[in-house]
């Protein structure tokens, strides 16, 4: 009996203990209901109109469509390929769009995404309390995907702004948007990654989450636990259109930098350096005598850029702007996108395997980006040692690249440079540091390199500069 007893007693404890233990899993899980209650009054519909015009064929001059009984077919078919009246004149037609947005000020202000709102002719913000208003277009801004909006009305409720910069991965945050149409829709996840770099958006370091995200949340608001904006949702990956679990916003930092500026200038101005860089792989690391890979490699310097008034070199690596560390390139154009322009900063880079400090005055970002094409491999062989057949370039073909030197790639074959990636039809430029101005240059550098270290070769692609690292293997 008392053995009984004691049994009972050790359940009872492992029952009170168990309990305990889900109730504090339980409360370890984020409660959002208050949340939502407090934050979801702020958060808009956005509903665009975008009148096109459907073209129709035109008939002969002087031909218009019969006289046919109403109702027929052939009529409405004669209708839709050439307009009422058989004269050609094209109809307008509407296009709509839906997205998100919330209230930034209580006059009236709106933050959204630019590809919300491009080429609307009508913007129309339906509130929490089912008022639907025309919106003014403020101002939109492209490249960081950001458009203020302002609407006629007073004493509505604003969005508290927070600090992405304070973010953690794997902190709870949640999205209140209109996916799909369905408004005041709140999902929930983590931040999956900070300071994400995606293709042809130099200028925003992309907050990455798991939120649900689908057509329709564009522009809408990143809360934290707080219930503070942390960021603008604007682009999900997705290879079917819907929700895959990689959702990115713009911090809150950059919209409301880019919100003030569209406000006061009605156009956006960023810091410009005037490089063109790439990152450092452990292989050019080596060749630069650094420990480790880190930092932007400059592969070129714009002419009569700031980078090229405050002494940068092609091969510097920016390891440092303005106090900020730059682990790889990516980290590099917000940084100096978001430098007021006109400001001195410091630059520190490695050159020569050595690290020194220049000073900067930044200029204007110019309106439209550089470009670079990508060239399509191509294989043959040659006969020398890297296994390349190299030509001198013409003072015509010098004149067009906008290049002093360099030589023509004709040829690659299988060894060194093909396997650092030199194509057919790239311009070397530099060798190890050196410069290289003709086949002569070419043929006294290759012969001074290293066997089975990687040393830098720098190389114009369709334009574009691009750093590799050339191996001499031992064997040879």
């Amino acid at each position: 009996m008392k053995s009984l007893n004691k049994t009972g007693w050790l359940l009872a404890c492992f029952a009170l203990l168990l309990s305990a233990v889900m109730n504090v899993q339980a409360r370890s899980l984020p409660d959002f209901t208050e949340l939502v209650e407090q934050t979801g009054d702020a958060v808009v519909n956005i509903s665009t109109t975008q009148k096109i015009k459907s073209g129709h064929m035109n008939l002969p001059e002087g031909i218009e469509i019969p006289d046919l009984p109403e109702g027929s077919p052939f009529g409405d078919l004669f209708k839709h390929f050439f307009g009422e009246g058989g004269k050609g004149m094209p109809r307008p037609q509407e296009a709509k769009s839906l997205g998100s947005g919330f209230i930034i000020s209580k006059d009236g202000y709106i933050l959204t995404n630019n590809h919300v709102v491009k080429d609307a002719d009508e913007v129309i913000v339906r509130l929490y309390d089912r008022r639907e208003l025309k919106a003014e277009i403020i101002g939109t801004d492209e490249r960081s995907d950001v458009a203020l909006l302002k609407i006629e009305a007073d004493g509505l409720p604003v969005a508290r702004i927070g600090k992405s910069e304070e973010l953690k991965v794997g902190e709870w945050v949640l999205a209140i948007g209109s996916p799909f149409g369905f408004d005041r829709s709140a999902t929930a996840g983590i931040v999956s990654a900070k300071g994400r770099a995606l293709p042809r958006e130099n200028y925003v370091p992309f907050i990455q989450t798991d939120v649900a995200i689908n057509p329709g949340n564009s522009g809408g608001p990143l809360f934290n636990l707080d219930g503070e904006v942390v960021g603008v949702n604007s682009q999900i990956y997705s290879r079917t259109g819907g929700y895959m679990g990689l959702s990115f916003s713009i911090p809150i930092e950059v919209a409301m930098d880019v919100a003030k500026q569209l406000k006061e200038h009605g156009k956006v101005s960023r810091g410009w350096l005037g490089v063109l860089i790439q990152d450092v792989t452990l292989e050019l690391a080596e060749s630069f005598g650094m420990s480790k890979p880190q930092g932007a490699l400059i592969a070129k310097v714009m002419p009569n850029s700031p980078a090229e008034k405050a002494k940068m070199k092609v091969g510097d690596i920016v390891v440092s702007f303005n106090g900020k560390d730059i682990e790889r390139s990516s980290s590099l154009p917000p940084v100096v996108g978001s430098t007021p322009v006109g400001k001195k900063v410091p630059v520190k880079v490695i050159r020569g395997g050595r690290s020194q400090t220049l000073w900067v005055k930044l200029g204007e970002l110019p309106d439209k980006d550089e470009q670079i094409a990508r060239a399509e491999e191509s294989k043959t062989t040659s006969d020398n040692r890297l296994n390349v057949r190299v030509a001198d370039l013409t003072a015509e073909q010098r004149k067009e690249l906008g290049i002093d030197g360099g030589i023509l790639v004709e040829a690659v074959g299988d060894g060194p440079a093909g396997d650092a990636g030199v194509r057919e039809g790239d311009i070397i430029l530099r060798i190890d540091g050196e410069l290289i101005e003709d086949v002569d240059d070419f043929e006294k550098t290759i012969r001074k390199l290293p066997v089975g270290k990687s040393v830098a070769i720098l190389i114009q692609r369709r334009g574009g500069p691009i750093f590799l690292a050339l191996k001499i293997p031992k064997s040879d």
